[in-house]
């Protein structure tokens, strides 16, 4: 029997039957916490720019990555990493359930002390640790900063644990100038910087900037700018608000643009996520009074 069992029969009561929904847990700044139950062609090939960490509750997940078709069972865990490639659907008619969460590299790199993130080159691992299942047991209720730090901790073990031994030469990283980097995207998203911008904040030339910012994150600034608008864009569409309209709040260049990267990012049309999240007025999207 695998050691974590017992958290695996907990985790699979909460599952719900029928139709394509997802369950938005609560978290903390950096940790997102998923439930989904599909059936058929859940999504086209996308990439996150976190890590993703989850477990098979029901059924068969099926998810093409890194050229290979891949099968993950019920009890079995599934790590994909940043900027990654992958689709999904179900293995049978029966559909498949799964819980995950969504981590951002920066939490792995600092629970870590730093070094290269962890790359699993497998993405499908048969054990890990009894208590990874617990943290997501009850997805509803949101982390604390304790409780942050012990799920990024344990999910960055396992990363390390699992981690093929790196062949690349490491890239020397002045994590100060990225992080300023990184924040000046976060907290203006809507805004394109040009490089002479980004350079003037890190104090780095664009080559620098582009290379450590990918070794640091997993991921490009530009990559990364969008990321953060589309996170926004998810916050407006749970108001119900139209897509147009969100389009132009979250800084994109109209409703079709939008719909590209959202696809791109999620593997899902910003409708058919609206749907499966149950959001207000569903795929209609009409603006609230």
């Amino acid at each position: 029997m695998r050691d974590n069992a017992g958290g695996v029969e907990l985790l699979r009561r909460h599952l719900p039957s029928g139709g394509n929904r997802f369950r938005l847990g609560g978290g903390a700044p950096g940790i997102e916490r998923l439930e989904a139950a599909l059936v058929g062609e859940a999504f086209s090939p996308h990439r996150h720019d976190t890590y993703a960490v989850g477990i098979t509750l029901a059924g068969v997940q099926t998810f093409r990555y890194r050229g290979e078709r891949r099968h993950c069972l019920p009890g079995e865990w599934h790590v994909l990493h940043p900027d990654e490639l992958h689709d999904g659907a179900a293995g049978t008619e029966d559909g498949f359930g799964y819980r995950i969460i969504y981590l951002d590299p920066v939490l792995v790199r600092d629970a870590l002390g730093g070094g290269p993130l962890p790359f699993v080159a497998d993405p499908v691992i048969h054990a890990v640790p009894s208590h990874l299942a617990g943290f997501l047991t009850n997805i509803d209720e949101p982390l604390d900063d304790v409780e942050a730090a012990e799920t990024a901790t344990a999910i960055a073990d396992v990363l390390r644990t699992h981690a093929a031994p790196s062949r690349r030469r490491p890239v020397a990283l002045d994590m100060t100038a990225v992080r300023r980097v990184r924040a000046l995207l976060s907290d203006d998203p809507t805004t394109r910087h040009r490089a002479e911008e980004l350079e003037i904040v890190a104090g780095l030339d664009r080559w620098s900037v582009a290379r450590q910012f990918r070794a640091a994150f997993g991921t490009s600034p530009t990559r990364f700018r969008t990321m953060r608008q589309l996170d926004m864009a998810r916050r407006l569409i749970r108001t119900g608000r139209r897509l147009s309209d969100v389009a132009v709040m979250a800084g994109f260049a109209d409703q079709a643009h939008l719909t590209r990267m959202f696809k791109r990012a999620y593997g899902l049309t910003p409708a058919a996520w609206a749907t499966a999240v149950g959001t207000a007025h569903g795929h209609r999207l009409i603006r609230r009074s």
